[in-house]
This record gives structure tokens, C-alpha cells and sequence, in this order.
């Protein structure tokens, strides 16, 4: 569904991505993992046109490089930045809204706001709240439901468990579990590791701006060498 090739973007003068290649499949649970700076964040905003990208992005068999980020948004692929980005004065159930397409209805989409509330029970409790008051997990919670309203193919999930505690960051994998089985892709940028091999189908390593590893989480955990070297602190 989502092939990058060569991948290369730079902020100002600074070669962020170097040469970036990697796929995900119908279905998948994919973890791009690595430390901070080594550009994981960069990939999602190149893929999805916030920062101009070179190379080649081909999602559902269309090139999308030179795409504004709405025509990419169109096209199916959904973005949860790792800010969070609510609108904190309008209420979760106003916030879920906005998820929606142009002319695009609530019925048209797999995941009306009864499922987001079926899912998250916290949020229908919270449904007529401003955002501004929800804890750090209900807004994680509501960042990935309005985007899923919008109806996306593959969503792009940026650091979904940064300052979460314990108890909601296993509430955050059983949620990715359930979005993964109702046949929606999932690109995944984590540190925990953890829970990225628990999720996922197949994991990417990134250091300095390139892919250092590819493979199954089993893989990985049977490596230690890129474990120590590009993962552990």
C-alpha cells in the first residue's frame, strides 16, 4: 500500500533523510523505531508532504511526491502528529467532526463516531467536554479517532505513548490492535520498545537518517548488536 524509495530531505542545509526505503503492507502493524534526531518524525513529514521530499513515495499504486499535504490526506493516508494537535476550545465530539472530508459523511466511513465512542469509552463520557480538559491519554485517544473518521487506508502514528503512563500505554497497544483488524495499515514511530514488538508485524531501525535494519520483531529481539548499537541508551 505504501512504498518509499531513496528517500532524501533536508531541513535548510542539514541532510536529514539519506537514502530512505521501506514499505507497508495491507493489514500491517509496521515500527519505524530509533533514537531522537535520527529522523523517524522527518519520514512521517516527508511521506505525508509537510517537509518537500526527493525520491519516490508510491501509495495505492500513485506516485505522491510534489502532492500537497490535503491531496495526500485525500488520497487516504492519515497523519497523528506526535503534538497532539487539538482544538483545545471545541468539545471531543466537535473535535471528531473536523476529522471528516470535504462533502464526506459520517455514514460513508468505517469508523463513525458511535465506534470511536464503542472503542473509548472514556470519550463518550468526555463527548461534550472541551478537549483542553482531557488527560494526556484521552487526547492521544481523540488525536487518532478524528483522524480514523476521515476514513484513511494507512494511518501514520507518531510517538503515540511519549508520557503516558503504564496502564494507558497498554490501553494505546490494544487500540492500534483493534484499527490493525478492521483492515486499516499502520505505520508506527515509537521509542518503547516494548510495545512496538508486541504490535507489530515488522520492524525498521533507523540511525542517521537511513533504514540500519529491517525484519520481524523476532528478528530484531534475537539481535543485540543493533539492539545496543543504534536502540538502547
Amino acid at each position: 500500500m505504501l512504498h518509499v524509495d531513496n528517500l532524501h530531505a533536508y531541513y535548510g542545509k542539514s541532510h536529514i533523510l539519506q537514502g530512505v526505503n521501506l514499505s507497508v503492507g495491507e493489514g500491517e502493524i509496521v515500527a519505524l523505531l530509533g533514537r531522537n534526531g535520527v529522523g523517524r518524525s522527518t519520514t512521517c513529514k516527508a511521506i505525508m508532504g509537510e517537509v518537500p521530499p526527493s525520491g519516490s513515495i508510491i501509495f495505492q499504486g500513485q506516485e505522491i511526491v510534489g502532492k500537497k499535504s490535503y491531496e495526500i490526506a485525500n488520497l487516504g493516508l492519515g497523519y497523528v502528529p506526535e503534538n497532539r494537535d487539538i482544538f483545545p476550545g471545541l468539545t471531543t465530539r466537535q473535535n471528531l467532526m473536523l476529522g471528516l472530508k470535504p462533502g464526506q459523511k459520517e455514514a460513508d466511513s468505517r469508523w463513525s463516531m458511535e465506534t470511536m465512542f464503542d472503542m473509548f469509552p472514556n470519550l463518550r463520557t468526555r463527548a461534550d467536554v472541551e478537549a483542553s480538559v482531557l488527560s494526556g491519554g484521552e487526547k492521544q485517544m481523540l488525536t487518532v479517532c478524528r483522524t480514523l473518521m476521515g476514513d484513511p487506508s494507512i494511518i501514520m502514528i507518531d510517538e503515540p505513548t511519549e508520557g503516558l503512563a503504564p496502564k494507558i500505554v497498554q490501553q494505546v497497544g490494544e487500540m492500534l490492535e483493534q484499527i490493525a483488524e478492521r483492515g486499516v495499515s499502520i505505520l508506527l514511530v515509537e521509542q518503547k520498545l516494548t510495545i512496538a514488538m508486541r504490535v507489530s508485524t515488522r520492524v525498521y531501525v533507523m540511525g542517521h537518517g537511513h533504514m540500519v535494519f529491517e525484519g520481524t520483531p523476532v528478528e530484531l529481539e534475537k539481535n543485540e548488536d543493533i539492539r545496543k548499537e543504534w536502540l538502547e541508551v
